[in-house]
Order: structure tokens, then C-alpha cells, then sequence
């Protein structure tokens, strides 16, 4: 049977912090910004974990 494949988009969206919880970026930060305030926007910069209920199905497409 072949090795498994790691989901490339979800690598590429996610990091793995030292204590094996997963960071990823906010959404809406792309474009249409000149509706958001400056707060919204530097808010929307920050990186923050990801639920714990898709924690496992994230851990198997980035680690497999």
C-alpha cells in the first residue's frame, strides 16, 4: 500500500506549534479593506488556533 499524501493547500494554511497545537491566519483580510477600520484590519493580521473539533481532521491532511 503507498504512503499516504499530506493535503498540500492544507500545509501550506497551517503550522504546528511546538506543544502540537495548529496556527492558522484570519480570513478577510484580502481585499475590500477600505470598509474596515484600521482596528479590524490590524486585528485580522494576527494568527490564532484553530477549534479543537477540526484539530484532529487538520493534524491528518497536514501530517499523513
Amino acid at each position: 500500500m503507498p504512503k499516504m499524501k499530506s493535503n498540500r493547500g492544507a500545509k501550506k494554511r497551517f503550522r504546528v506549534t511546538a506543544s502540537g497545537k495548529i496556527k492558522r491566519h484570519s480570513a478577510y483580510h484580502s481585499h475590500i479593506l477600505t470598509k474596515k477600520s484600521t482596528k479590524r484590519k490590524r486585528n485580522l493580521r494576527k494568527e490564532s488556533l484553530i477549534a479543537e473539533s477540526d484539530a484532529k481532521r487538520v493534524k491528518r491532511m497536514i501530517l499523513a
